[in-house]
């Protein structure tokens, strides 16, 4: 009797489990749990089979019969079909809209209900999104913005190129304020930022720097106020130097400021190079800066990489920006470098030194102070004769500073006749030349 107790214990408790089982499947595969399950089994022998066209229509009858909760893998086998049909359809416009409002549900439900898996599943929608959504830029930056906003650092760093890419979009058509953009470039750089750094970061972040270069939209105040703070939280930030001496030298009149000069200095401080000593040496000589700019294109000159021409260019740019500042002593010896290293540069480098010297004022006697002249003319004839190109300019400025010449009489009464030998000491230049007088 006892044995038969026990029995009908064991069989009562049995079917007490089951029907809790029961009531259990029924719960996570919904009220009709039986043709869930059955056509769950169905779209996903098919699908495992890679029969698509036959997995597509069973695939459809479970999603609307199982409540999310059934099988995740319905969700993102779903995706993949979805994108299939998508592409299969591409020219009925209207249907593949439809498709793509599907899709889009899909990421979404695989969000809520799968929050382990929800940044997988945005990054995907995301990236759909960049593929499928072409002519809708409203869509996409509102999307894309809840996406980035739940994500964070770890949303697909190609959404974040397509969200200011959008972003300009909408500032051309008048859609968003100037603002809207600079803020979503700010947010859009700072997760960058975060991410792991690969070539494929650098390259986003590089793209997003000419797309917001190219859409004009900030100002020189706003992008002083932007960056000035990030170049000072990232002082050894030669990627962020370089973008902003870039994104500055792009706007017009935005290179007169601190902000341009200290991240010039930075990009040079960590990467030199004669070209960056050079670029320096053209900021600094544009502010009238004499030591800082004959600083960096002396330190241009000694680099190696620059070869004699590269080389007596620069001497030629440092000997006309130092006879412009007063220095013609330094302009002169910077002029005689550039013609020795530069047959090319000889025409012009003589004719600047025939123009210093005309410039040059020397104490003394009549001789004395009318001998620069004479050194003006030996220059420019040099220059004339090598290059005959600058004839005319050079005939002008040798019939100028004739008229100077001391008369015959003159010279007599100082000893000199034409012909003699006069070497010429003024101003920290020498030169060796002859008596000249008016004929």
């Amino acid at each position: 009797m006892n044995m038969k107790k026990n029995l009908l214990f064991v069989i009562s408790a049995f079917f007490m489990l089951a029907g809790t089982c029961v009531v259990s499947a029924q719960g996570k595969y919904g009220a009709d749990s039986a043709e869930c399950i059955k056509y769950l089994s169905y779209y996903n022998e098919y699908y495992k089979q890679k029969n698509y066209d036959d997995a597509l229509p069973n695939w459809r009858k479970a999603y609307s019969l199982c409540p999310p909760t059934a099988n995740q893998t319905m969700l993102i086998n779903g995706t993949a079909l979805y994108r299939r049909l998508i592409n299969a359809n591409r020219n009925n416009v209207i249907y593949v809209e439809s498709l793509i409002d599907t899709l889009m549900t899909l990421h979404d439900t695989r969000a809520q209900y799968y929050p382990k898996y929800a940044v997988t599943a945005l990054n995907n929608k995301g990236l759909d999104m960049i593929n499928y959504i072409k002519d809708d830029p409203q869509r996409l930056y509102d999307e894309f913005k809840v996406i980035i906003y739940k994500n964070q650092a770890a949303v697909k760093p190609q959404i974040l190129l397509f969200q200011l890419n959008t972003a300009c979009q909408l500032y051309q058509n008048g859609s968003v304020m100037p603002e809207d953009v600079i803020a979503t470039y700010n947010n859009v750089m700072e997760l960058l930022d975060q991410m792991k750094q690969t070539p494929d970061i650098e390259k986003i972040r590089t793209d997003c720097e000419s797309i917001f270069i190219a859409s004009n939209v900030a100002s020189c105040d706003n992008l002083i106020t932007l960056f000035t703070p990030r170049l000072e939280a990232a002082p050894d930030d030669l990627q962020l130097a370089s973008n902003i001496v870039k994104m500055l030298s792009s706007t017009e009149g935005c290179t007169d400021n601190d902000l341009f000069m200290k991240a010039a200095n930075t990009m040079h401080r960590l990467d030199p190079s004669y070209t960056s000593a050079y670029f320096l040496y053209r900021l600094y000589s544009s502010e009238g800066d004499y030591d800082n700019a004959i600083k960096f294109i002396d330190e241009a000159i000694s680099y190696p990489e620059s070869d004699n021409a590269q080389d007596a260019q620069y001497y030629f740019e440092a000997a006309a920006f130092s006879f412009k500042s007063g220095k013609n002593s330094t302009a002169f010896n910077y002029a005689l470098k550039a013609a020795e290293l530069d047959p090319a540069l000889e025409g012009k480098a003589y004719m600047l030194i025939g123009t210093i010297w005309g410039s040059q004022v020397c104490p003394g006697n009549e001789i004395e102070r009318r001998a620069p002249y004479w050194v003006a003319v030996d220059y420019l004839v040099k220059a004339r004769n090598a290059d005959p190109s600058l004839a005319e300019e050079v005939n002008g400025l040798i019939s100028q500073y004739r008229q100077y010449y001391p008369q015959t009489a003159e010279a007599f009464m100082y000893n000199y006749t034409d012909g003699d030998s006069y070497t010429v000491s003024c101003g920290g230049m020498r030169a060796v030349t002859t008596v000249k007088t008016q004929q």
